[in-house]
Protein backbone atom coordinates (compact mmCIF):
# COMPACT_ATOMS: atom_id res chain seq x y z
CA UNK A 1 0.00 0.00 0.00
CA UNK A 2 2.87 2.33 0.84
CA UNK A 3 4.32 1.81 -2.64
CA UNK A 4 1.01 2.78 -4.24
CA UNK A 5 0.88 6.02 -2.25
CA UNK A 6 4.46 6.86 -3.25
CA UNK A 7 3.67 6.10 -6.88
CA UNK A 8 0.57 8.30 -6.70
CA UNK A 9 2.53 11.23 -5.30
CA UNK A 10 5.06 10.90 -8.14
CA UNK A 11 2.52 10.38 -10.94
CA UNK A 12 -0.07 12.97 -9.88
CA UNK A 13 2.08 15.99 -10.77
CA UNK A 14 3.01 14.40 -14.09
CA UNK A 15 -0.56 13.51 -14.99
CA UNK A 16 -1.84 16.94 -14.02
CA UNK A 17 0.73 18.61 -16.27
CA UNK A 18 2.93 20.05 -13.51
CA UNK A 19 6.60 19.13 -13.28
CA UNK A 20 6.58 19.42 -9.51
CA UNK A 21 3.90 20.13 -6.95
CA UNK A 22 5.37 23.55 -6.15
CA UNK A 23 4.89 24.51 -9.83
CA UNK A 24 1.16 23.79 -9.67
CA UNK A 25 -1.29 26.61 -9.05
CA UNK A 26 -3.34 26.39 -5.87
CA UNK A 27 -6.54 24.34 -6.19
CA UNK A 28 -8.82 27.37 -5.81
CA UNK A 29 -7.31 28.97 -8.94
CA UNK A 30 -8.01 25.83 -10.94
CA UNK A 31 -11.76 26.15 -10.48
CA UNK A 32 -13.38 28.38 -13.06
CA UNK A 33 -15.25 31.42 -11.87
CA UNK A 34 -19.03 31.35 -12.50
CA UNK A 35 -18.63 33.79 -15.41
CA UNK A 36 -16.02 31.55 -17.05
CA UNK A 37 -17.93 28.33 -16.41
CA UNK A 38 -20.76 29.11 -18.85
CA UNK A 39 -20.39 30.20 -22.46
CA UNK A 40 -21.29 33.84 -23.04
CA UNK A 41 -24.15 33.10 -25.43
CA UNK A 42 -25.60 29.93 -23.98
CA UNK A 43 -29.18 29.71 -25.19
CA UNK A 44 -31.76 27.87 -23.06
CA UNK A 45 -32.27 24.27 -24.15
CA UNK A 46 -35.95 24.85 -24.86
CA UNK A 47 -35.19 27.65 -27.33
CA UNK A 48 -32.51 25.55 -29.04
CA UNK A 49 -34.93 22.63 -29.39
CA UNK A 50 -37.71 24.89 -30.71
CA UNK A 51 -35.33 26.33 -33.31
CA UNK A 52 -34.12 22.89 -34.40
CA UNK A 53 -37.68 21.53 -34.70
CA UNK A 54 -38.82 24.54 -36.77
CA UNK A 55 -35.71 24.28 -38.94
CA UNK A 56 -36.17 20.53 -39.50
CA UNK A 57 -39.79 21.12 -40.53
CA UNK A 58 -38.72 23.82 -43.02
CA UNK A 59 -36.12 21.48 -44.55
CA UNK A 60 -38.37 18.54 -45.30
CA UNK A 61 -38.79 16.67 -42.07
CA UNK A 62 -36.81 14.70 -39.56
CA UNK A 63 -33.68 13.03 -40.83
CA UNK A 64 -30.23 12.72 -39.35
CA UNK A 65 -28.80 15.21 -41.84
CA UNK A 66 -31.48 17.83 -41.18
CA UNK A 67 -31.30 17.35 -37.44
CA UNK A 68 -27.50 17.71 -37.43
CA UNK A 69 -27.49 20.70 -39.78
CA UNK A 70 -30.22 22.50 -37.84
CA UNK A 71 -28.38 21.89 -34.57
CA UNK A 72 -25.25 23.28 -36.21
CA UNK A 73 -27.22 26.28 -37.42
CA UNK A 74 -28.47 27.32 -33.97
CA UNK A 75 -24.94 26.86 -32.61
CA UNK A 76 -23.59 29.23 -35.29
CA UNK A 77 -26.31 31.75 -34.50
CA UNK A 78 -25.47 31.53 -30.77
CA UNK A 79 -21.83 32.32 -31.60
CA UNK A 80 -22.83 35.59 -33.26
CA UNK A 81 -25.91 36.81 -31.34
CA UNK A 82 -26.52 37.07 -27.64
CA UNK A 83 -29.67 35.32 -26.51
CA UNK A 84 -31.26 38.68 -25.66
CA UNK A 85 -30.68 39.95 -29.22
CA UNK A 86 -31.87 36.66 -30.72
CA UNK A 87 -35.03 36.66 -28.63
CA UNK A 88 -35.80 40.31 -29.44
CA UNK A 89 -35.19 39.78 -33.16
CA UNK A 90 -37.38 36.67 -33.17
CA UNK A 91 -40.15 38.60 -31.40
CA UNK A 92 -39.91 41.47 -33.90
CA UNK A 93 -40.09 39.01 -36.82
CA UNK A 94 -43.12 37.18 -35.40
CA UNK A 95 -45.02 40.30 -34.33
CA UNK A 96 -44.37 42.44 -37.42
CA UNK A 97 -47.26 40.64 -39.11
CA UNK A 98 -49.70 42.22 -36.66
CA UNK A 99 -51.89 44.49 -38.78
CA UNK A 100 -52.39 48.21 -38.30
CA UNK A 101 -51.07 50.44 -35.58
CA UNK A 102 -50.65 47.57 -33.13
CA UNK A 103 -48.01 46.06 -35.41
CA UNK A 104 -46.22 49.36 -35.99
CA UNK A 105 -44.46 49.03 -32.64
CA UNK A 106 -42.76 45.89 -33.99
CA UNK A 107 -42.24 47.02 -37.60
CA UNK A 108 -41.17 50.64 -37.47
CA UNK A 109 -38.48 51.19 -34.79
CA UNK A 110 -34.87 51.23 -36.00
CA UNK A 111 -33.97 48.65 -33.35
CA UNK A 112 -36.49 46.29 -34.92
CA UNK A 113 -35.02 46.76 -38.38
CA UNK A 114 -31.44 46.38 -37.14
CA UNK A 115 -32.11 43.22 -35.15
CA UNK A 116 -34.18 41.60 -37.90
CA UNK A 117 -31.43 42.34 -40.41
CA UNK A 118 -28.74 40.99 -38.09
CA UNK A 119 -30.75 37.80 -37.45
CA UNK A 120 -31.40 37.29 -41.17
CA UNK A 121 -27.73 37.77 -42.03
CA UNK A 122 -26.62 35.44 -39.24
CA UNK A 123 -29.12 32.77 -40.29
CA UNK A 124 -27.97 33.02 -43.91
CA UNK A 125 -24.32 32.60 -42.89
CA UNK A 126 -25.22 29.68 -40.61
CA UNK A 127 -27.25 28.04 -43.39
CA UNK A 128 -24.26 28.21 -45.75
CA UNK A 129 -21.91 26.86 -43.07
CA UNK A 130 -24.10 23.97 -41.90
CA UNK A 131 -26.11 22.67 -44.85
CA UNK A 132 -24.50 20.75 -47.70
CA UNK A 133 -25.18 22.54 -50.95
Amino acid sequence: MKNILCLATVLFPLLSGCAAMQDCPPQETLAASPAEAQPANDYPTRDRVDYVLECVAKHGGLSYINQYACGCKIDKIAEKLSFADYEAAKTFVQMQKTPGEAGAVFRDPQQSKDLKGKLKQTETEAEKACFVQ
